[in-house]
């Protein structure tokens, strides 16, 4: 038999342009907390203490804040993120501490652009 020498085609190495990029970054959202009269601070400073960890100074200055501008933010995040913390804030229950409170406080979630 004669020697056949075989040649082997190398694959070029190309770089996708998907191994270019960075990952996207998601959409970053604010869960925004409302002023009424039927929530005390004490209420507000609880909340955000057990919904979103914060440190009870930082609840006092979000209850603060929504007391005095009518609204707060409370934390950015994910959509996905925001939406529960926006659903945990409408379960979270009446205020004890005022007799005529109803229910929990509002928030919504807003984009930030």
């Amino acid at each position: 038999m004669a020697d056949q020498q075989t040649m082997v085609a190398e694959p070029e190495v190309e770089l996708k342009r998907e191994q270019k990029q960075k990952p996207k970054k998601q959409p970053r959202y604010n869960v925004v907390l409302w002023d009424d009269a039927d929530h005390s601070y004490d209420y507000v400073v609880l909340m955000m203490k057990r919904l979103f960890h914060h440190p009870i100074e930082m609840g006092f200055q979000i209850a603060k804040q929504v007391d005095n501008g009518g609204k707060a933010i409370c934390l950015t995040t994910t959509l996905e993120h925001a939406e529960l913390k926006r659903d945990q804030i409408h379960a979270f229950g009446k205020d004890e501490l005022i007799a005529s409170c109803k229910g929990s406080m509002s928030a919504t979630i807003e984009p930030i652009s």
